[in-house]
């Protein structure tokens, strides 16, 4: 057989259309990739999620025997009124109105301190001694000025009688008049001055020579309370300003706490408050807030509450941390509440068992909605009537049977 020979343009022309006619039969043959064709790149659809629908009622049949045996108790569920509250945290602080900063009337230097932190005192009791030259001073100048006052109105009298014999002149005796009226007044404001110096006009009117000038005075607690600040000791100098003693009392107590901004429209003043505090976690004590503060705090959205609380005993101390509750008015509502102990759980569901009143031995099981737990007790939002008698003892035995006999299998 002999060989045909091709020139190179033919043979490239021959070879070109293998090559097209190649690709033309894979476009056509071949299967064409449909769209979203990579499955790491094409998201996954889910179908729609379908609403859960509520657990039928199982009915559950026991012999009188398997009910001893597994304990079962029915009671009647608890119809409760629950009041809404807010719980805040606050701290224990003394009552403003019954703290008193004592301070020194006059100035000078202390000689005696007659109180210790933690004393407490009656009102009028020593505080502190101070010996102060002011004092004298003007202890002296009253004196002085007294002594003056009494002898000008020896001299109206000797003029009275001189003017009646015609041996003074009447313009004579109304200049002693006037000078009466000066020594008077003079001898008034020293009074006075001794008065807010401390003295008693008891004091005052006791004082007749310049032997009973006393240049010490005694500092007074105003209140019966507890020391609770003591800022001088023997020796030290004070004035007018200088604080010497704090004294507080204890009877109430103020617990302030942070309320937030959302939560103010439902706290008034006079709302009923409980006050429970880690020292004493038993004890809860009524109070009342007694001030709001006008002022949202701009770095946490907060405003401070005060509610003041008795402290008889004075077991609260000052500092102390404490849980405050808070009544919110008009939010009281009836709640159904059960024990935990009678609570199951089927797959993701929660169910109670109820006792058939009409069938002894017979119990349903019944899926219920729950709320905020209170104590060993949980609110019931739906799923039980006022009357229902409830499993609270031996519904797990229940939940077993149930179990066994596959009446119901787990959503």
């Amino acid at each position: 057989m002999r060989g045909v020979a091709l020139s190179w343009p033919a043979a490239f022309f021959v070879a070109v259309s293998f090559v097209i006619v190649g690709i033309g039969g894979a476009y056509v043959f071949l299967p064409r990739p449909t769209p979203f064709a990579d499955t790491a790149a094409a998201p996954a659809v889910s179908p729609p999620a379908v609403a859960s629908e509520p657990l039928s009622d199982v009915a559950i049949t026991l012999s009188e025997e398997a009910v001893k045996r597994a304990g079962v108790i029915a009671a009647r569920v608890t119809f409760s009124e629950m009041t809404g509250s807010i719980r805040l945290s606050g701290t224990v602080e003394p009552n403003g109105y019954r703290q008193v900063v004592v301070a020194p009337l006059v100035s000078g230097r202390v000689t005696r301190v007659a109180v210790m932190l933690g004393d407490r005192v009656e009102p009028n009791a020593p505080l502190v001694e101070i010996y102060s030259p002011e004092l004298a001073e003007v202890q002296t100048r009253f004196l002085s000025m007294r002594a003056e006052f009494q002898a000008v109105e020896q001299e109206i009298a000797r003029t009275d009688r001189l003017v009646e014999i015609g041996a003074a002149s009447q313009q004579e005796l109304e200049r002693i008049h006037a000078e009466h009226v000066r020594h008077r007044t003079e001898v008034e404001s020293t009074r006075a001055r001794l008065q807010l110096l401390g003295m008693t006009p008891q004091q005052i009117e006791e004082m007749t020579s310049a032997g009973q000038v006393a240049a010490t005075t005694t500092i007074a607690s105003p209140i019966a309370g507890v020391v609770t600040a003591r800022a001088v000791n023997p020796g030290t100098s004070v004035d007018a300003s200088t604080p010497l003693v704090t004294v507080v009392d204890l009877s109430t107590v103020w617990v302030v706490g942070d309320v937030y901004e959302r939560d103010l429209s439902m706290v008034s003043v006079g709302s009923q408050a409980e006050v429970t505090t880690g020292a004493f976690p038993d004890a809860k004590i009524s109070g009342k807030v007694a001030y709001i503060d006008p002022q949202v705090r701009s770095e946490t959205r907060t405003a401070r509450v005060r509610v003041e609380i008795p402290n008889p005993r004075q077991q609260l101390r000052l500092g102390m941390y404490a849980d405050v509750t808070v009544t919110t008015p008009g939010t009281n509502t009836h709640s159904i509440l059960i024990p935990r102990s009678a609570v199951q759980n089927v797959g993701d569901r929660t169910v109670v068992y109820l006792a058939d009143p009409q069938a002894p031995g017979r119990f349903i099981e019944r899926e219920v909605r729950l709320g905020e737990p209170s104590g060993d007790q949980v609110v019931v939002v739906s799923g039980l009537q006022r009357d229902d008698q409830i499993v609270s003892v031996g519904s797990f035995a229940l939940r077993a049977e149930r179990e066994r006999l596959g009446l119901r299998a787990a959503p």
